[in-house]
């Protein structure tokens, strides 16, 4: 039977989620996604779809950031979803300037705990 996704399981993708962004490791955070995920970083955009599409635009939105925080607190878990309020910090490498995002997460597992369907909601103070 397949592991159902538990708060310790949720937490720990979690972990590695923020060490990729706070990292800017495109690499990484492509590996905590299913070769076929679907990433949606807005709702009116078609998602990234694989790990090679999300390490592209990981690279690319990372490439701009330095002195990345990222924070977290869990709101919910089911037997295959986790939902997540997200809050990073950054310095805009391109401008200096300050940005702050603040949002949610909707993340959708495998049986390993990977994740295959990625939602987020989010708005920036830039």
């Amino acid at each position: 039977m397949a592991d159902i996704l538990t708060w310790k399981a949720f937490n720990a993708w979690l972990e590695q989620y923020r060490k990729a962004w706070e990292n800017c490791d495109a690499n990484a955070a492509a590996t905590l996604f299913t070769n076929d995920a679907e990433y949606y970083w807005t709702p009116f955009e078609e998602p990234k779809r694989g790990q090679d599409e999300i390490a592209v635009a990981w690279k690319d939105a990372t490439s701009r950031q330095q002195d990345v925080h990222f924070t977290y607190t869990i709101l919910a878990v089911t037997n295959r979803t986790g939902i997540v309020h997200w809050h990073t910090s950054f310095t805009r490498i391109t401008t200096g300037k300050h940005v702050e995002l603040d949002g949610i997460i909707m993340a959708e597992f495998d049986s390993d705990h990977t994740c295959r369907v990625f939602r987020e909601w989010w708005h920036s103070s830039e």
